[in-house]
């Protein structure tokens, strides 16, 4: 039976996978506001709504399910007249239309990832080609999301994201700009710049890779104080971005950049286009140009013919490099991608386990490094209070993926969406437990 406080013509978007998908939810949601659409981002289920729009991941397994397992429990709750329509986009919906439409017909409609005009249309609201980069966030007040570039070029094996969001397409120097002066407006202090590959920026284009001149610019905007850089790829990345980094305070001395694997054989078949010897130069040249920075990546164990060699080898190397921060994924066989040719010969067991190893190790790698911290003080944003604790984070640590710095609320007030500093008094593998001082 319906309930009564089930809003009608209430649009609830639902946000699965990663920070792109967010970003595209938050131009999804700005359009729909701008069309005079009631929207909300993720309502809990007495104010959802009657219309849902699901926005998709299709990366791999785990996420798929995910996705897919939303999708069903909205077309059930449509067939019991809980929600009225279901539509759903994204990723998985890019990659796997037909299928979809086939095992889930009481879904109203599914879209692809350039489809947005057609699923405003479809919700019916127009699209507005003069909202330029104007969205409803949906990440704390004080950061959000700054997507530079749609698509990838890069070859490599494991990966479906081409076939999900097509070839590499930079967004204009002065677009990006006007989009940051309108969210420092919103009061946004932090941008984190977001694409497949960051270091292919400005190619197609400029025909040169632009970044550092892009984070010139964007460092000019008045009220944005950090800028952080997710997804940077090993193989052409851009020096003189090492140069600005030193020098503009801006840019956060920290990097997400993805290396997957370390191990000769396995780069040459996932397609990386590097060797373990450049990518070891690479990471020190980074460390000698900004001292101190923070280095991010995520690893792939369980790729096809990974040997127990190839893993001794990317174990010592994660034992060497010390990265600040890391996350280790299981390989995921995915259909039409050049891996898929392969065979998937690495138990699934023998994948969890040597994942499971890659983390403990960094564990304690993540502990030594968090104990050295103890003692001083770093610059931190406060992003949210939760349960006894203000949560923030120093510029080494990115949203929901890094530590946190947990400032005991009994204790201490600080202000949500400021920058505070914090003595570090304690640390733990993950997190970092402090107190403000005056500076």
């Amino acid at each position: 039976m319906r309930t009564k406080s089930l809003k009608k013509n209430k649009i609830n978007v639902i946000t699965l996978g990663c920070s792109k998908n967010v970003y595209d939810s938050e131009v999804l949601m700005g359009q729909l506001k701008a069309s005079g659409k009631d929207v909300e981002h993720e309502a809990p289920a007495e104010k959802e709504g009657n219309i849902i729009v699901i926005n998709t991941c299709g990366f791999i397994d785990n996420a798929k399910a995910e996705s897919v397992n939303m999708i069903l429990e909205y077309a059930d709750k449509k067939e019991r007249g809980l929600v009225d329509k279901v539509f759903v986009t994204g990723c998985l919906s890019e990659r796997y239309r037909p299928d979809l439409e086939k095992e889930i017909p009481n879904v109203d409609q599914y879209f692809g990832t350039t489809e947005l005009p057609q699923l405003l249309k479809a919700l019916g609201a127009d699209y507005k080609h003069e909202l330029l980069g104007e969205r409803l966030t949906t990440t704390p007040k004080n950061y959000a999301y700054l997507k530079i570039a749609e698509g990838c070029d890069r070859p490599c094996s494991f990966c479906a994201i081409p076939l999900m969001r097509g070839g590499h397409v930079s967004q204009p120097i002065e677009k990006l700009v006007k989009e940051a002066q309108g969210l420092a407006k919103n009061g946004v202090k932090e941008l984190i710049l977001i694409a497949q590959d960051l270091t292919y920026y400005g190619l197609d284009l400029y025909k040169k890779r632009n970044l550092a001149e892009l984070l010139e610019n964007l460092a000019k905007v008045e009220g944005i104080e950090w800028i952080r850089l997710h997804y940077a790829f090993p193989t052409g990345f851009p020096m003189d971005v090492l140069e600005l980094m030193k020098r503009e305070p801006k840019i956060c001395n920290y990097i997400d950049i993805p290396l997957q694997h370390i191990s000769d054989n396995i780069l040459k078949s996932m397609r990386r286009g590097t060797t373990q010897a450049k990518t070891t130069k690479l990471l020190k040249e980074f460390r000698e140009a900004v001292p101190g920075m923070a280095i991010r990546t995520t690893l792939i164990v369980g790729y096809p013919g990974e040997t127990e060699e190839d893993f001794n080898i990317l174990k010592d190397f994660v034992q060497e490099m010390k990265f600040d921060r890391l996350g280790c994924f299981a390989y995921s066989h995915e259909e039409n991608t050049h891996a898929y040719l392969l065979e998937d010969n690495v138990p699934d067991e023998v994948k969890q386990a040597r994942a499971n190893e890659i983390m403990e190790l960094q564990s304690q790698i993540s502990w030594d490094l968090n104990q050295e911290k103890v003692g001083q003080v770093f610059r931190c944003i406060i992003d949210r209070k939760e349960g006894g604790h203000f949560v923030g984070r120093t510029e080494f640590d990115s949203p929901d993926v890094d530590n946190e710095v947990l400032i005991d609320a009994t204790k201490h007030y600080v202000k949500t969406g400021e920058f505070v500093n914090i003595k570090i008094t304690d640390a733990t593998e993950f997190d970092l437990y402090g107190e403000p001082v005056q500076q």
